[in-house]
C-alpha cells in the first residue's frame, strides 16, 4: 500500500532473505496473493502490483554464514547499480537468531553505520520478543549494541503504529478538557485489556515458550499504559516522548503474585469444536503456560498515587478486542437516588478508547431517558473513526511504522531503557511463576476468563472486575 501511494523512494527495491531455496519468480508468486491496493482503482492497482513485484528479489541465506552475507551484499550492490544505497534490514526471525545474524552482518560490513552525512545509512528493525526476562534482554542488547548503534536500531511494537494509540498524545495534550481530569482526584481505576477469541492453533510451539505475559502484556499493554500515564513530554520529538515513557515506567513497582491472576483455557464439553490449550498440537500435556493474565499495577507518581491500573490479556475469550477504559470516580450529585436505580455494574462516567478491531473514542455519561419522570440511563458520546472518516484510509500499524523507519522517525519505537524498565516490572513474578510451578486457573474457552479476576479486583478496589472486563 505504501508503494502504491508513492510514499516510498522512487528507486526502492525489496529483497527477501531466508534459508528456503527459491528463485525470484517463485518468491514473487508467494508475495502476489497478499498484495492489496484497497481503495485504488482495480486497473491502477494491477499496474502497481506488477511494478512492485518487478522490484522484489530473493536471496537464500543462512543467517550465520559470512559467505552467504557476502553473496547477499554483492546481489544488493548489483541491484543498487554498483553504489551502496540506504538500507532497512528487518529481522523478522526468532530472537535466538538476532545475535548470530547481527554479528555476521557486522563482520562482513553489511551493517554500515553511515557515520557521516554523505554516507548511506543502514537501519536495523528488530521484532519482538525482546528476550524472556531482564537478563536475556540485557544479553541481547549487549550483542546488538556491539554491532549496531542505538540510533540505527528500531525495536518495533506494532501496537504503537495503531491509529488510536498514536492518537493518545493528541487526546491528552491537545484537549484541555481532559488534563484536569487525568489524575487520581477524578479517576478511580484504569483497565487496559486485550482479548482474543482464538486460541493458539498454529503458534503453540512459540507460545508455550513465552506465555501471555511475555507475548502481549509486557510489551503491547505496557506501551499503552506508558502513554496513558506519562507526564507531558518537554517536546514532541522522539527522545522527549520516550524520556516521558521511561520516567513513568520506572515509577511502577515490580509485579507480585498477590497482584496477578493467571489462567489457561480448557475445552467445553458442550461444544463439538472446542479444544483446550492442552489439546493444541505441540503443547505438552502438563504445560503450566498461562493463556490469560490479569495484573494490577500501581504508578507511584503524584498524578496516579492510589489509582490501580488493571491489565488483562488472554486467548480463547468471549471477545476479540483491545481497549482502554478509564473509570471516573462517582461523586455525590443531586441525582444520587436516580443513579442508584441503574443496573448493577453500570459505570456512570468512563472514557473508552477502542484500539481494535473498531477504532473509536467514547465518553460515557449519564442522561435522562426520554419519557415521563426523572429516569436516568447511560449513553456514549462516541467517535467511530470509520464512520467519521468514511473516505479516509486507516493505515495498517506495520505500514505506519515501517514508513517511519524509512523517514528516520523513532518516536513510535522502543528505546533500550524502556525495555529495561518494563522487564524490571515483570521479571521477578515471571521467575516465581516458573520456579514455584504455579498452576493457572482454568477457564472455559469462549468465556470471559477465570473467576479469580473478581477476587483480584476486590483486593484493589475494583468492584465487579469481571463485568468491567466484559465492557
Amino acid at each position: 500500500a505504501c508503494f502504491a501511494r508513492g510514499y516510498l523512494p522512487r528507486e526502492v527495491r525489496f529483497v527477501g532473505l531466508a534459508r528456503t531455496p527459491l528463485d525470484d519468480a517463485a518468491f514473487r508468486v508467494r508475495l502476489a496473493d497478499g498484495l492489496k491496493c484497497e481503495e485504488i482503482a482495480a486497473d491502477a492497482c494491477s499496474l502497481q502490483v506488477g511494478e512492485f513485484l518487478r522490484r522484489c528479489s530473493y536471496c537464500r541465506c543462512e543467517y550465520d554464514s559470512a559467505a552467504d552475507w557476502v553473496a547477499v551484499e554483492g546481489r544488493l550492490l548489483a541491484l543498487e547499480g554498483g553504489a551502496r544505497a540506504n538500507r532497512v534490514v528487518y529481522l523478522a526471525v526468532p530472537p535466538f537468531i538476532f545475535g548470530p545474524a547481527a554479528r555476521v552482518m557486522a563482520q562482513t560490513g553489511f551493517l554500515s553505520r553511515g557515520d557521516s552525512l554523505t554516507e548511506p545509512w543502514t537501519r536495523l528493525v528488530v521484532e519482538k520478543p525482546f528476550g524472556r526476562d531482564r537478563a536475556s534482554y540485557d544479553e541481547l542488547q549487549r550483542i546488538l549494541g556491539a554491532v549496531c548503534a542505538e540510533e540505527q536500531t528500531f525495536r518495533i511494537d506494532h501496537y504503537l503504529g495503531k491509529e488510536v494509540v498514536q492518537n493518545l498524545l493528541v487526546l491528552r495534550f491537545a484537549n484541555t478538557i481532559f488534563e484536569p481530569l487525568w489524575c487520581r482526584a477524578h479517576v478511580s481505576h484504569v483497565h487496559i485489556s486485550l482479548s482474543e477469541t482464538q486460541g493458539v492453533a498454529g503458534r503453540a510451539g512459540y507460545f508455550d515458550q513465552y506465555g501471555i505475559i511475555r507475548d502481549v502484556m509486557q510489551n503491547h499493554l505496557m506501551q499503552i499504559l506508558s502513554l496513558l500515564a506519562m507526564e507531558p513530554p518537554a517536546h514532541l520529538d522522539a527522545e522527549a516522548i520516550r524520556d516521558a515513557k521511561v520516567a513513568v515506567l520506572q515509577k511502577i513497582q515490580p509485579l507480585t503474585l498477590d497482584d496477578l491472576v493467571v489462567g489457561q483455557y480448557g475445552s467445553v464439553a458442550s461444544a463439538a469444536d472446542s479444544r483446550g490449550y492442552l489439546q493444541e498440537g505441540g503443547v505438552p500435556p502438563d504445560s503450566r503456560t498461562p493463556t490469560y493474565a490479569a495484573a494490577v499495577l500501581r504508578v507511584d507518581t503524584l498524578r496516579w498515587q492510589g489509582v490501580p491500573f488493571l491489565l488483562t490479556a488472554g486467548k480463547g475469550l468471549c471477545h476479540n478486542r483491545t481497549e482502554v477504559r478509564m473509570h471516573f470516580r462517582d461523586e455525590a450529585t443531586l441525582f444520587d437516588n436516580a443513579i442508584a436505580d441503574l443496573p448493577c455494574g453500570t459505570e456512570t462516567n468512563e472514557l473508552i478508547i477502542g484500539v481494535q478491531p473498531d477504532e473509536k473514542l467514547a465518553l460515557r455519561i449519564v442522561s435522562k431517558t426520554p419519557g415521563v419522570g426523572m429516569k436516568l440511563g447511560t449513553t456514549e458520546l462516541d467517535l467511530c473513526f470509520r464512520e467519521k472518516y468514511p473516505g479516509q484510509r486507516i493505515a495498517d500499524a506495520y505500514e505506519n511504522l515501517l514508513l517511519d523507519v524509512v523517514r528516520g522517525d523513532r518516536s513510535l519505537f522502543i528505546r533500550s531503557d524502556e525495555l529495561e524498565a518494563a522487564w524490571d516490572i515483570y521479571t521477578p513474578v515471571l521467575q516465581q511463576l516458573e520456579s514455584l510451578q504455579i498452576q493457572p486457573w482454568p477457564y472455559a474457552a469462549g468465556s470471559c476468563g477465570p473467576a479469580a479476576l473478581d477476587a483480584l479486583g476486590m483486593r484493589h478496589g475494583i468492584p465487579d472486575a469481571m463485568v468491567v472486563g466484559q465492557g
